[in-house]
């Protein structure tokens, strides 16, 4: 991204923001979530709807006693109960995010895919966009699926390239370099997903994304590295200088999120696309700063789109 836009200056600008971005939190119990909460409010990133079930009462009540005027608490029975009414209050407006707790993810997507009472915007595809500041890459990398989609269809690969292009020019600005990965460099029937990326790359040529560079398939070194698209005689102005990487299924992202966190040293980040408003749906696995980085950038989506509300195309 040409502005350099890092997690560090997401949250510079939300705490520079004239009004605050409230969060609605479902059932949230975990010392992970209170982490995250505690944190957010004591940097002045968010304000928080807290949708506590029975064993969140003691994470409230130590919240509520150093940032009481800045939260509110809302009672459930159950995880389904917290779920739905978090998803109300988001879906209302009183809230612009949607942060899952301690309650299992399945429960909190079923509120947000009803398709009466849930967040889905309708004909949307629901999707996963994650991003990455890796010590040894120069820029933030966006990336999709991670943690939804199993194994996009065409119009599934459209949509995810679109929630990431959009992304990128609600973050930051310039063009956006979306490599589409895989093993090989050519396209063949041999690899079904090969056959979408032609799909694509003729789309992005005929304007479907705007001002974005759409090339593959190539490896995601060969995405990130000059040397080794030199090497590889690869002319494409993707090459060495990927802002996205569009994964050719679920296990390959998956695996890229997990290996650069555990390996790279990668801070990292990840969000629903596809709903009304950001959602925050973090891995088990994921660290407090990883859930924390999520919610910066869901909140500074949140707060970009309110902003520019009457700019097209800048909504997910």
């Amino acid at each position: 991204m040409s502005r350099k836009i890092n997690f560090e200056e997401m949250a510079l600008r939300l705490q520079n923001q004239p009004s605050r971005i409230r969060v609605a939190v479902a059932a949230p119990s975990d010392s992970h979530t209170e982490e995250v909460v505690m944190r957010s409010l004591a940097e002045q990133i968010a304000d928080f709807v807290l949708v506590i079930t029975p064993r969140g009462r003691e994470l409230a009540d130590r919240i509520a006693s150093a940032f009481g005027p800045r939260i509110e608490v809302r009672t459930a029975t159950d995880d389904r109960e917290a779920a739905e009414e978090s998803v109300a209050v988001v879906r209302s407006g009183y809230a612009d995010v949607l942060m899952k707790g301690s309650l299992n993810t399945d429960v909190l997507l079923r509120a947000v895919l009803d398709k009466e009472r849930g967040l889905l915007v309708p004909g949307a595809v629901l999707s996963h966009v994650a991003a990455a500041q890796i010590p040894s890459y120069s820029k933030m990398l966006l990336f999709s699926d991670a943690a939804v989609i199993p194994r996009p269809t065409v119009e599934q690969f459209d949509a995810i390239v679109r929630y990431c292009v959009n992304l990128f020019r609600i973050l930051g600005d310039g063009t956006p370099h979306v490599a589409l990965t895989h093993c090989t460099e050519k396209t063949s029937d041999k690899f079904p997903h090969t056959l979408s990326y032609a799909e694509l790359r003729r789309r992005a040529l005929e304007g479907c994304y705007g001002d974005a560079v759409v090339d593959g398939p190539m490896d995601v070194k060969t995405a990130c590295d000059a040397e080794s698209g030199d090497i590889k005689g690869i002319t494409s102005p993707v090459a060495g200088n990927a802002d996205i990487l569009i994964f050719p299924n679920i296990e390959a992202g998956n695996t890229f999120y997990k290996t650069i966190t555990l390996f790279a040293g990668a801070t990292t980040a990840g969000m629903l696309c596809g709903t009304t408003a950001p959602v925050v749906v973090a891995s088990r696995a994921d660290s407090a700063e990883s859930k924390f980085r999520s919610l910066v950038m869901a909140c500074a989506v949140a707060s970009a789109v309110k902003d520019n509300a009457s700019e097209p195309g800048q909504t997910l």
